[in-house]
């Protein structure tokens, strides 16, 4: 369904985010953002003078390599185009999130990592979704191959960790019984 027609408008601004998932040969998967920022009209800098229409005022990469449990194991960042030639002291910090498991409390350990003067602000931005792509990357193709070859699933396993996140995924919904029913109505058991 798309939006309701707009009003009469001039397109100005874009920010392109764009995620990929990666499987790799070595068993490890890479997770890869990039983010552009582009005006439709030329703009005065002044750290980078005058910048013709289209000329990025952002390019930026991540490349997080990430194991099955979705920890990261190497980052790599790219900083292309950048309004301040400090812009690229950013890079070097992005290395305090290799450990980091991309799960609950991600968002709190990139801002402690990362947060206010300690990082890029833009590049915190990719990180916050880069869980996001990868989890749509790393378990659901190894559920995929898991019943491609058989195996059944692991009997006493809690319900995935998507349940409960969004109101289609709510315990006591219809896509829960439809596709989890051993889930249907769950709720975690409360410790005493």
């Amino acid at each position: 369904m798309p939006l309701p027609a707009p009003q009469a408008r001039d397109l100005l601004h874009t920010r392109a985010v764009v995620y990929r998932g990666y499987r790799r040969e070595d068993g490890l998967w890479d997770i890869e953002a990039e983010m552009s920022d582009t005006k439709t009209y030329a703009l005065e800098r002044s750290e980078r003078g005058e910048m013709p229409p289209g000329t990025p005022i952002h390019g930026m990469a991540i490349r997080a390599t990430v194991d099955d449990q979705m920890t990261i194991r190497e980052i790599s960042t790219a900083m292309d185009h950048t309004p301040f030639g400090e812009c690229r002291a950013g890079v070097d910090p992005m290395q305090q999130m290799v450990g980091v498991t991309m799960g609950p409390g991600w968002r709190q350990a990139i801002e402690k990592a990362l947060g206010g003067i300690q990082g890029c602000t833009h590049l915190r931005e990719l990180l916050f979704n880069m869980a996001t792509a990868a989890y749509q990357t790393v378990p659901v193709y190894r559920e995929r191959l898991r019943r491609q070859s058989g195996v059944p699933e692991a009997e006493n396993a809690g319900p995935p960790y998507h349940l409960g996140k969004c109101l289609a995924w709510d315990f006591k919904g219809a896509v829960v019984q439809r596709h989890y029913p051993q889930f249907a109505d769950w709720q975690p058991v409360k410790k005493i």
